[in-house]
């Protein structure tokens, strides 16, 4: 999920000036969906690590530091190289910071200027129905332990109201597809809430 926090740096900095810009691939074998020229709306919509560490190396370890301290963003910390510190369990955040994070987001609240919030807002809504607006970023991780970890954070809107979630999940299983469980486990608990059917 530190996707949305590098994305806002980014956006706010100048450092990538829209969500359009395209950045090359560098020419590596990846996986297949991320081998290719891409720009950030896409590389944020499938969770494009290549894409953006690169954006990290552009906003230098100094601007990061500067961002994730006036941002208070969890630990705080860069104890590894500026393109993989929020890849190898150096930078940690609580599901009540997420969820503080996402409020602060929705509504424009941010340190970081109005356009790179209304533009990672735009990139976080997934679907979009007569019904609600369910929009999210998705996170991936392996614990010390091996077990992998899915985060899943953003928000739900039914009936012009807004309700927040951050969602932290963690299998025994090392092989787990956690691309699948931790939305299933999302959806199935909005919808025994009584959410997508515009009721709420």
């Amino acid at each position: 999920t530190f996707k949305i926090v590098n994305s806002l740096i980014a956006l706010h900095t100048g450092r990538i000036f829209s969500d359009s810009v395209v950045i090359k691939w560098d020419g590596k074998k990846h996986m297949d969906a991320w081998d290719k020229d891409m720009n950030m709306k896409e590389a944020f919509e499938i969770s494009c690590v290549p894409y953006y560490q690169e954006v990290a190396r552009r906003i230098g370890k100094d601007t990061m530091q500067v961002w994730l301290d006036s941002l208070k963003y969890g630990t705080k910390k860069i104890t590894s190289n500026i393109d993989s510190f929020w890849l190898d369990n150096s930078l940690k955040i609580t599901a009540d910071e997420q969820l503080g994070l996402m409020k602060r987001l929705y509504f424009k609240q941010l340190i970081f200027n109005r356009r790179s919030q209304e533009i990672v807002n735009s990139m976080m809504l997934k679907e979009n129905d007569a019904n609600y607006k369910l929009s999210y970023k998705t996170g991936w991780g392996t614990l010390p332990n091996g077990n992998p970890l899915g985060w899943i954070v953003g928000w739900i809107e039914e009936n012009n109201h807004v309700y927040f979630f951050t969602m932290n999940c963690e299998s025994k299983d090392h092989n787990a597809d956690m691309t699948t469980i931790r939305l299933n486990i999302l959806k199935g608990i909005l919808k025994q809430l009584g959410f997508f059917e515009g009721k709420k």
